[in-house]
């Protein structure tokens, strides 16, 4: 039988870390070894982490009327992408100290969407790129009257300039499959979505605030 768990937490050894960078982001590096799977530990080696506090996304769905909110913004990350920098996602933010999940998705739908009255309902909560980053997504699905949608959002303060496109469910559905949604947490939303549709077209949905 295929298992896993052997290694936790306390299978690693960290010798000494430092804040090697502090800026909009923090960047911290690890001098640390770990136990091996065929016993034993592993030499010392470095690793630098990009750190980050949560975050929380959520995507805006209208079941009655089969809409999907989507916002587009430009991001630093996908200069270089043959699409630009202005990316369809998700809206999301970051957790504040203390902040917990569904006050971050609310706060976050306000600002960057201008919407007041969702109900959210779990999606999932995954790691983003543990390879070099701890931070950690949570995501949400927001269900609201869409119809009335659309319009510009964002914060000037936090050189947000933030468009929150309606569109057709079986429309963005086109764009998952044809590669137009390219970042992790709109195609972890919009297949979770692909998958779970019906209940929330059936009533009311388990676990929803």
């Amino acid at each position: 039988m295929w298992k896993t768990g052997r290694l936790g937490r306390d299978d690693v050894e960290v010798r000494d870390s430092e804040v090697v960078y502090q800026g909009f982001f923090s960047m911290e590096k690890f001098r640390l070894r770990h136990r091996l799977f065929s016993g034993g530990w592993s030499r010392e080696f470095t690793r630098e982490l990009f750190v980050r506090s949560k975050a929380v996304g959520v995507l805006l769905y209208d079941p009655e009327h089969e809409l999907i909110g989507l916002i587009e913004q430009f991001r630093v990350g996908a200069m270089a992408t043959p699409g630009g920098p202005w990316l369809l996602e998700v809206v999301a933010g970051v957790a504040e100290v203390n902040e917990i999940s569904q006050e971050v998705a609310r706060r976050e739908l306000s600002e960057e969407a201008g919407v007041k009255n969702a109900r959210l309902v779990p999606i999932c909560e995954y790691l983003v790129s543990p390879g070099g980053t701890n931070e950690i997504q949570e995501l949400w699905c927001g269900l609201s009257d869409l119809r009335d949608g659309g319009g510009t959002f964002g914060l000037a303060n936090e050189n947000e300039d933030i468009k929150l496109h309606i569109i057709p469910e079986a429309e963005v559905m086109d764009w998952l499959a044809a590669g137009r949604c390219n970042n992790a947490a709109t195609i972890i939303c919009l297949q979770w979505l692909q998958m779970n549709r019906d209940r929330l077209h059936n009533g009311p949905v388990s676990g929803t605030v």
